[in-house]
């Protein structure tokens, strides 16, 4: 099933008897046993207003195609969303639709927000087949169902996406990242939430224990970078000796957890409370762990079926399976488990919007 309009999609998912897993680049390895509702022809940029700094655009369109449009007039995506093939080994090519049913966010997140805060609007197909939009092409409180917020990290159990809107922003004309030498977790975490709390705007904040470095980011026109790098680097030299390493891909090696691709194991990816993560770190006790999000969000590779939420125990955040086998998979679920009331509302919703069960089946419990 490879709809090519909206409408199209909208009569497929009425004339559904059975299960579906939506795909759209197949980057994300979450796709089920179900049939795929293959969404990669239903692509093409509807609306781009540069202007404006907004762009409407078909769900299936690869995220390689919204980049180069939008890097041709200067501007960017302001989330950063990861690419997950290095890491999983796959293929294919990531979708805007698939980021925002995911909501996948880099380390630009711990500054200017998620994806789902760029998204403006949605159109979607539900459950019985009726094509529904909410939002539009500027920021605005909506009463009722915030659709938008909604779909943004449902991954697909509650509709199938057909165009999303999106705000974005200028590049920055310079970039410049701090390297800091630190000895654990705890001080590493501290040192981050110290450039974070600083008035320098600060736009990325990790930690990488293998190589004993925080690693600190500002973006911005080349004076005020040269400036603010300056005055965080006399800010935060008391916590080791500073570098300030040339290399221009240590960002997307962060955003995409490079470092794990060629590690076997299970990698989890864990959201917490900063304060908690170097708690959390020592409870892990994984083969590696990254710290991305100024402590609030932790990578961990771990030995093969381990349950590493087990290990945690209950804590204030989430973890979840990203890479693993099949088996694991089946065994663990996906997503964190969601406490009763939180569960009963979710489950609420899939039932108002997807009442047959054809989205995704299994995918978030």
């Amino acid at each position: 099933m490879k709809p090519e309009t909206e409408v199209e999609l909208a009569q497929i998912v009425a004339g559904l008897n059975g299960p579906v897993s939506i795909v759209g680049g197949g980057t994300r390895g979450a796709a089920g046993s179900a049939p795929a509702l293959d969404m990669s022809r239903l692509s093409g940029i509807h609306l781009y207003e540069p202007g404006a700094l907004t762009l409407v655009v078909a769900a299936g369109t690869s995220l390689a195609e919204v980049e180069a449009a939008l890097d041709a007039e200067g501007q960017r995506l302001a989330f950063e969303p990861m690419d997950h093939r290095v890491l999983l080994g796959t293929r294919g090519a990531p979708t805007i639709g698939g980021v925002v049913a995911a909501n996948v966010s880099g380390p630009r997140r711990v500054q200017t927000g998620a994806c789902r805060d760029f998204l403006l609007g949605v159109r979607f197909v539900d459950g019985g087949g009726t094509v529904i939009k909410n939002g539009g092409r500027v920021m605005k409180n909506v009463t009722g169902y915030d659709l938008v917020k909604l779909m943004a990290g449902s991954w697909g159990t509650l509709g199938v996406l057909s165009e999303v809107s999106l705000k974005v922003l200028p590049k920055p004309e310079c970039t410049q990242t701090l390297a800091i030498a630190v000895p654990d977790a705890e001080r590493a975490v501290a040192a981050m939430s110290d450039a974070l709390g600083s008035p320098f705007e600060v736009s990325g904040a990790a930690y990488d224990p293998e190589r004993g470095q925080v690693f600190a980011r500002v973006e911005g026109f080349a004076d005020s970078v040269a400036y603010r790098a300056n005055r965080l680097t006399e800010r935060l030299t008391h916590w080791g000796d500073i570098e300030r390493p040339e290399a221009q891909d240590i960002w997307s090696d962060i955003r995409d957890v490079q470092g794990f691709a060629d590690g076997a194991g299970d990698v989890w990816r864990i959201s917490c409370r900063p304060s908690d993560a170097p708690n959390l770190a020592q409870k892990i006790g994984a083969d590696a762990l990254l710290f991305d999000w100024g402590g609030g969000l932790i990578w961990a590779l771990t030995r093969e079926g381990s349950d590493l939420r087990a290990r945690l125990g209950g804590f204030d955040g989430h973890a979840t399976l990203v890479r693993s086998s099949q088996a694991t998979r089946a065994r663990l679920g996906m997503f964190h488990p969601q406490p009763a009331p939180l569960a009963g509302i979710q489950q609420a919703l899939r039932k108002r919007f997807d009442p047959r069960g054809h989205f995704n089946p299994g995918l978030m419990g």
